[in-house]
């Protein structure tokens, strides 16, 4: 069984509930963030682990990593989950994609991760924005590796398509819960909606880029899914063959998103990889601190399982 290096020197998270022991991160001067957190801010540029609060924020910056936040930070939904602002977004910066190379550039990044908000204002959903991006770090960086974290552009295949011609190495769409759960969690997300997504990804993505390119999704544990439906949509997951499964445990950011139900314990992690593995995944990332994007050249290069 595969495991990515730990965490050191770690510390209960700063939330307004009491965590179990297992929830942690790692412990870090402001010091240490502050050079990549510059380069950010004159860039203009916006990285989810900041905006979602992502309790692996810290780790990721102080090893010179980050997973930018593409058009803009003010996002058309409003899921049960997130705390990225929501409202009516801005024009879209033309300048974003060559501010994003230069980034990854400069950050000396080896596998450059870009997700975005929902665009749902825009008859794209922003997918040339993010396709051309994905090319203007490929032109300036081409031994870099690029992986793209896409919204379901409101179940638009050319979107998709878009964005998988590229040539990003990794296509993520996480269905972040079980579909019961959809109403509360992804109101404005369709569970099949987001299986048709994954499924036009790896078929188009094959097709042009044989089997080095993967599809790779995701699911937050602890929102009030039972086991029964969470083997379910692994199995419907594997039915549009995708490759890399990551399973986190929710953790609410702010006191305006949903309670947690239930926090998961390691071990259930570790029995429920298995089962996912036994399915057909090439890769299981597991843990209560795992999130899609994190360790994410790590994940792309692994076979088997993995427990964080």
């Amino acid at each position: 069984m595969g495991r990515f290096p730990k965490k050191s020197g770690r510390e209960v998270l700063d939330t307004h509930e009491r965590l179990p022991s297992w929830i942690s991160k790692e412990k870090t001067s402001l010091s240490q963030l502050h050079d990549l957190k510059v380069g950010l801010r004159e860039s203009h540029l916006h990285t989810v682990c900041e905006e979602a609060r992502c309790p692996n924020r810290t780790h990721c910056f102080t090893h010179g990593t980050a997973t930018f936040l593409l058009l803009g930070d003010i996002c058309t939904r409003a899921c049960g989950f997130c705390s990225i602002k929501n409202g009516k977004p801005l024009v879209l910066d033309p300048h974003e994609p060559e501010d994003t190379a230069s980034r990854v550039e400069a950050m000396g990044l080896r596998y450059a991760v870009l997700t975005s908000v929902n665009r749902d204002d825009l008859l794209d959903g922003g997918s040339a924005q993010i396709a051309e991006t994905v090319r203007a770090i490929r032109r300036r960086c081409p031994s870099v590796s690029v992986e793209v974290l896409i919204p379901d552009f409101m179940g638009d295949l050319e979107s998709v398509s878009s964005v998988i011609l590229s040539g990003p190495i990794v296509l993520n769409h996480n269905v972040e819960t079980v579909p019961r759960l959809y109403p509360i969690v992804r109101p404005a997300g369709r569970f099949e909606r987001s299986l048709s997504v994954l499924k036009k990804a790896k078929d188009l993505g094959r097709d042009i880029f044989g089997d080095q390119f993967k599809t790779k999704s995701g699911l937050m544990l602890g929102l009030g899914e039972n086991e029964k439906e969470l083997l379910e949509v692994f199995e419907k997951l594997r039915l549009v063959e995708v490759d890399i499964l990551t399973l986190g445990q929710y953790l609410r950011p702010t006191r305006y998103q949903l309670p947690v139900t239930r926090y998961v314990p390691p071990g259930e992690f570790e029995l429920l990889a298995k089962r996912a593995k036994a399915m057909g995944f090439s890769t299981v990332y597991a843990g209560p601190l795992v999130r899609s994007s994190f360790n994410a050249f790590e994940v792309s290069q692994q076979d088997g399982i993995a427990i964080f």
